[in-house]
């Protein structure tokens, strides 16, 4: 499906891509998304919407450098699947980073959070990326 295009629903169609990363201490960065946003207030993996002509990677690389001020050296798939939310169906590309460099910072003014991964079931993220937890959880954090 083309991204953005309309589903067979009718509903808009979006692919994001979203990053995990794991700091020394063994916890996760989330951040909240901000006023004015879609689920404004929720907190989420960061990321966000891949452009036409990238692929998940290089969207998920280019989306942690504008809201992070990071670069992504390394990362590995995790786990690709699809939301419905009312008004959209979401498909997220979830990427374990491994190699970034840079210090994550809330270049978009959004709030950060570094959190423990049995935590973030209670975190208030997103019911689109609780998938994620459950696949961090079965592998270990």
């Amino acid at each position: 499906m083309d991204r953005g295009a309309a589903s067979p629903t009718g509903r808009p169609a979006i692919d994001v891509a979203a990053g995990v990363l794991t700091d020394a201490r063994d916890r996760v960065l989330i951040a909240q998304r901000p006023p004015g946003a879609h689920q404004a207030g929720w907190w989420e993996f960061p990321g966000g919407k891949i452009e036409t002509g990238e692929s998940p990677y290089e969207g998920l690389v280019r989306e942690l450098r504008e809201e992070l001020g990071i670069e992504v050296h390394a990362a590995d798939a995790l786990l690709t699947y699809t939301h419905e939310y009312p008004e959209r169906i979401v498909t997220l590309h979830v990427f374990r980073v491994g190699n970034w460099s840079g210090r994550p910072s809330a270049v978009e003014g959004q709030a950060l959070c570094w959190a423990r991964v049995p935590a973030l079931m209670d975190a208030g993220l997103l019911p689109a990326d609780l998938p994620i937890v459950s696949a961090l959880l079965r592998s270990g954090g």
